[in-house]
């Protein structure tokens, strides 16, 4: 009789109930969610199914992502920076930057959209010495240098999970799971963020303005363009080479036409591998007793910060294009700013179209849309260059 007892009770003590606490309940809740916005709504499903699984595994089997366990081991191509860079490999190799090329004007709208990345960096400084007070963020802030830690928060703002990866694993560690969250989260919420900044800081009229259309581009420009842009930005910023060389390398082998089988598995297969181990590896990054805190809720708030102000900053600069050029740009189009290839331009050519359903951006949106990836990891690459030594 004790024997069956003792086995009964060794079967219930190893099951998950018994070591989890309410934080892995809220965060299995959270994942549910996660999961029914991906496959009900189509939020970014290919980011955030994997993302939530993850989540949901390791907060029902915390030992997954310790050592030995499988997702510890897809985690380490995050700490190194390995998937974020395969990730801008595939991206590259998916991406046409002939409307960049055509409308060289285009960086200058990634470039603005990337002020929210800076506002949030300003607004972590001042929040972060702060949070060291309080004993739910202590664990987690104590010993991490406030700079780097706020440099890697502030990435969210250009919508760029992989970068958001790479600059945490370098600067932030400790942090790397919910930014990386907030980051993906706010890529997968584009198509809801979005629309009413752009609408509050646009007049019908300047939403329905038609953009002439772009002048072709040759293949020549095309496969002397990731060239140039690999030379020109890592001799100036060597820190940003695993993710710019990554991204050109991915798009010279698209427009070389040499490579075709490269191209079409760096595009397909290889980045979709990746997304599979990265996405579960930072969903696993989420256990409870780890994400909810005050820290955790800081980063958030940041992020959507971020992504707002740089969203805001991408429309107000385009506005500002639109008068100099006599009402030819449309402003819509510097929301597209930010990095979320392509789902940014899509907005921006919903929106657009909502005015006049006879207008066509989404090209015109591109331009801003690559110019943001590019923007976004030069800036991550300064932070690194800055706070990483």
């Amino acid at each position: 009789m004790d024997y069956i007892v003792d086995t009964l009770t060794g079967l219930v003590n190893s099951m998950g109930f018994s070591s989890l606490d309410w934080r892995n309940y809220v965060m299995i809740v959270v994942a549910l969610v996660f999961l029914y916005l991906a496959i009900k709504k189509e939020y970014e499903p290919l980011l955030l199914v994997p993302i939530a699984f993850g989540m949901l595994l390791v907060n029902i089997y915390p030992p997954i992502m310790q050592e030995g366990g499988l997702l510890h081991y897809f985690y380490l191509g995050d700490e190194y920076g390995l998937w974020p860079s395969i990730i801008f490999l595939g991206v590259g190799a998916m991406t046409d930057f002939g409307p960049l090329i055509a409308n060289p004007k285009s960086f200058l709208l990634g470039a603005a959209a990337q002020f929210g990345i800076f506002a949030a960096y300003l607004g972590a400084i001042i929040m972060l010495p702060i949070l060291r007070d309080f004993e739910g963020a202590k664990s987690i802030l104590n010993g991490v240098d406030i700079d780097g830690a706020a440099a890697a928060i502030s990435i969210i703002g250009g919508a760029d999970g992989p970068t958001s990866i790479f600059l945490a694993s370098k600067l932030a560690p400790g942090l790397m799971g919910t930014i990386a969250v907030a980051a993906y989260s706010y890529m997968s919420l584009v198509p809801i963020i979005q629309p009413p900044i752009m609408k509050a800081l646009t007049t019908e009229e300047e939403r329905k303005i038609k953009m002439e259309q772009l002048r072709p581009v040759t293949k020549l420009e095309k496969i002397i363009f990731p060239i140039v842009v690999t030379i020109v930005v890592v001799l100036i910023l060597p820190d940003t080479a695993p993710l710019v060389g990554m991204l050109m390398l991915g798009n010279l082998f698209r427009e070389s036409g040499v490579v075709k089988q490269l191209t079409e598995t760096a595009s397909n297969a290889l980045m979709y591998i990746v997304v599979i181990m990265l996405g579960t590896s930072v969903g696993a990054t989420t256990s409870g007793e780890s994400f909810l805190n005050l820290t955790t809720v800081a980063v958030v708030i940041l992020g959507l910060v971020a992504f707002c102000f740089g969203t805001a900053a991408g429309v107000l600069f385009g506005k500002l294009m639109c008068k100099l050029s006599g009402g030819k740009i449309n402003p819509l189009i510097g929301s597209a700013g930010v990095s979320a290839v392509p789902m940014a331009a899509r907005v921006s050519q919903k929106v657009g179209a909502e005015a006049d359903p006879t207008n066509f951006l989404l090209m015109h949106a591109m331009g801003p849309n690559v110019a943001g990836v590019i923007g976004t990891a030069v800036v991550a690459g300064t932070f690194l260059a800055i706070f990483g030594k």
